[in-house]
């Protein structure tokens, strides 16, 4: 595991990721805000989202927020919310809000998005 999947919690980077079967998958919007941005956030996201098996897209906002959407098998993409709020030593997440949206077919990639 790299330094950086053993600071910010993840596993090493994957090139890509099995397709979550669309009967089996949900995908999430979230935005998150707090201490989210130059801590990072965006690295843990996707170094925790890879490890899962999960796909999608985070992103820094320029209200200071981050926004992402995670696609997966339920219970695994609920954990890795439950991840992402707690944060760790450097990153505070005070609010977050998540909403369904559809699932993306054949996506197999999480992207860190500028």
């Amino acid at each position: 595991m790299s330094i950086f999947g053993r600071i910010f919690g993840g596993g090493e980077d994957a090139e890509t990721i099995s397709p979550v079967k669309l009967e089996n998958g949900v995908r999430k919007a979230g935005r998150i805000q707090g201490r989210v941005q130059g801590v990072g956030c965006r690295f843990f996201v996707q170094s925790n989202a890879k490890s899962l098996g999960i796909t999608g897209w985070v992103k820094n906002m320029s209200d200071g927020s981050v926004t992402m959407e995670l696609q997966g098998e339920a219970a695994t993409v609920e954990h890795l919310i439950n991840k992402i709020k707690k944060g760790n030593d450097w990153i505070r997440v005070t609010e977050s809000e998540f909403e369904d949206l559809p699932v993306v077919e054949g996506e197999n990639t999480f992207a860190i998005r500028y």
